[in-house]
């Protein structure tokens, strides 16, 4: 068995070693390789998609919201839903009705712990079932949130890095620095709302006391989650500062940000 572990959103899965995993975009899918040649076959998958809720919005709007996107997507259709506890994480879960001349099965549910939402969608061929629900209902069923996870990085100062992140300039990143002597700057690619699950995990385990945290997207026009972070006599702000690759002018919960650091 494999155990998979998303350290921006702090969860593990363990899933068999035939199985594959991937990212797409903001997701990440499971699926079981054995039926890499058969086409049809192949679309049996597992995806989770994490959702940053800094409000600690009730389960059940974002719960209608999450039904809502799917039918219009894909024409779905809810039969019902039912509450769903797992892994110290509450939520709801319904199986979808699709339409007749589709052959899939489809299986949505979502979870809430702390201000972390995880999306969970199951899709499968109808004639799949027999095999790929019970290994599925198994991988989901092992959804773990550990209270640490080992092997993180940290700045010369202490403050941890996620995976991915790599030292540049500040003034790559915020040009109007005109002394960056007290300025860090790292560049990655994980979207801000996972930046923010990480950080609000990390900055306690790593002895950090929080002084003020101004989430993104929120109340504030900053533009940008920021946090003010002390430890003994060294004060920290750290900067989320999101961006678009792509230059269609939209910023959203799941688009990129860098991380700038200022030590006072």
């Amino acid at each position: 068995m494999t155990v998979f572990r998303h350290i921006l959103w702090g969860y593990e899965l363990t899933y068999p070693d035939h199985w594959t995993h991937q990212s797409v975009q903001d997701a990440d899918a499971f699926t079981d390789a054995s039926y890499s040649e058969d086409e049809e076959m192949d679309s049996s998958q597992l995806l989770v998609r994490g959702e940053w809720n800094w409000e600690r919005t009730p389960i059940e709007p974002l719960w209608n919201k999450h039904i809502g996107l799917m039918a219009g997507m894909i024409g779905a259709k809810q039969v019902g839903s039912a509450p769903w506890k797992l892994g110290g994480a509450t939520g709801l879960e319904a199986e979808i009705g699709l339409p007749k001349k589709d052959n899939r099965r489809l299986w949505t549910g979502i979870l809430m712990r702390d201000f972390r939402v995880l999306h969970f969608m199951v899709t499968h061929p109808k004639e799949a079932r027999e095999t790929f629900e019970p290994v599925a209902t198994k991988v989901i069923s092992s959804l773990r949130f550990p209270n640490r996870i080992l092997g993180i990085k940290a700045t010369r100062e202490g403050i941890p890095l996620p995976p991915g992140y790599e030292a540049v300039d500040p003034k790559s990143i915020l040009a109007d620095i005109s002394n960056t002597a007290h300025w860090r700057a790292y560049s990655g690619m994980a979207g801000i709302g996972a930046l923010q699950a990480f950080y609000l995990r990390e900055v306690p385990i790593h002895n950090w006391d929080m002084d003020e945290y101004v989430p993104f997207p929120g109340p504030s026009e900053l533009g940008f989650a920021r946090l003010q972070l002390r430890r003994s006599n060294l004060k920290i702000t750290l900067g989320m500062m999101p961006y678009d690759p792509s230059g269609s002018g939209t910023i959203t919960p799941s688009s990129p940000a860098n991380i700038v650091i200022k030590v006072a």
